[in-house]
């Protein structure tokens, strides 16, 4: 790619991460959570291969690295789920009372343990589909 298209990707792609933390984070009060926030942020990582090429992604892709947040956010949601069902079945326990965490609706911190399984699913979701390209990006190389 050009010089136009890496300067533009490195300008782009921090953006795109924040949208997606953003959509990931508000999920529980907007339209999107963790598996739209998720892809939102692969798309970054999916520019980045298209804009400096499989071997740039090659270098700086560790594959055991991206294995284990994938694995990390399966088993914080599973452990979410989990631990929802073991205090009450389904009852939010998290975040209610205390002079900061009141669960009020519409605030940030109001829905328990929904906002660290959207986390867990945007990790997960992320992780897997730059995996994924990546894994693509290098079976092409394979076959040529």
């Amino acid at each position: 790619m050009g010089l136009i298209v890496k300067t533009t990707a490195r300008a782009t792609i921090p953006l795109i991460g924040i949208f997606g933390a953003y959509i990931v984070s508000h999920g529980h009060l907007t339209p999107g959570g963790g598996f739209q926030g998720g892809a939102t942020i692969a798309g970054a990582g999916i520019l980045f291969l298209i804009a400096f090429g499989f071997g740039e992604m090659k270098r700086r892709y560790n594959h055991h690295l991206y294995s284990a947040l994938e694995g990390l956010g399966g088993l914080v949601f599973l452990g979410a789920a989990m631990l929802g069902l073991s205090v009450a079945f389904f009852y939010n326990t998290l975040w209610h009372g205390g002079p900061f965490f009141n669960g009020q609706p519409g605030t940030l911190l109001s829905a328990g343990y929904l906002p660290i399984m959207n986390l867990a699913v945007g990790l997960k979701v992320f992780a897997g589909l730059v995996s994924a390209m990546v894994a693509v990006a290098a079976y092409r190389r394979w076959k040529e």
